[in-house]
């Protein structure tokens, strides 16, 4: 590339002479009219984006209500199972008896030891 010199600037293109004068037509467009300030705000208004944002979050508040109501509060929901019926049908009028004791087993201090009697077959809990 060549240097850029003050000659090669009064060298335009036809496209950048059809952009300038575009450019200065649509400037002589513009008015003192065209650039006064617009009214100040007054008070915040319901547009569409805040009115579809309250909707959305009813929405989403219902939904989680009926979640909650289809989660915990109807009978048959997951947090309250159904009753279990009990293993036998219980007997009306007849009385219950509770098993009768069983005697205590001989304590080991009084049996004599296998080293004492030279048996070799295994004592009570399987041991010699």
């Amino acid at each position: 590339m060549r240097p850029l010199t003050p000659h090669d600037e009064d060298h335009r293109s036809p496209t950048e002479d059809r952009l300038r004068a575009a450019f200065a037509a649509r400037a002589a467009l513009v008015t003192y009219r065209d650039l006064r300030h617009d009214e100040a705000p007054r008070g915040r208004r319901w547009g569409t984006r805040r009115v579809r944002g309250v909707v959305f979050a009813g929405l989403g508040a219902a939904a989680a209500v009926a979640a909650a109501y289809l989660l915990v509060l109807t009978p048959a929901g997951p947090v309250t199972p159904a009753p279990v019926p009990p293993a036998r049908p219980p007997g009306v009028g007849v009385p219950t008896t509770s098993p009768p004791p069983r005697p205590a087993a001989p304590s080991t201090a009084s049996t004599p030891s296998v080293a004492d009697s030279g048996d070799p077959s295994p004592g009570p809990l399987g041991r010699p």
